[in-house]
């Protein structure tokens, strides 16, 4: 029954394409995104959990 019903859709055959491409473009541009990520900013955000206090810091945006 599935397949009739999905075989009946016209141009059924572009959205796994569709999604591995969205998949692929994800992760590449989190992988570029981390290569290129500003290592002071990396150590910043890797020692926050260990941290007692917030402190004010200029130098990053506020989320």
């Amino acid at each position: 029954m599935k397949k009739d019903i999905l075989s009946s859709i016209e141009n059924i055959e572009i959205y796994p394409i569709i999604s591995l491409l969205i998949f692929v473009i994800f992760f590449l541009g989190m992988f570029i995104w981390v290569v290129r990520a500003d290592k002071n900013y990396i150590n910043r955000m890797k020692g926050l959990p260990f941290e007692d206090e917030t402190q004010n810091d200029s130098n990053y945006e506020k989320v």
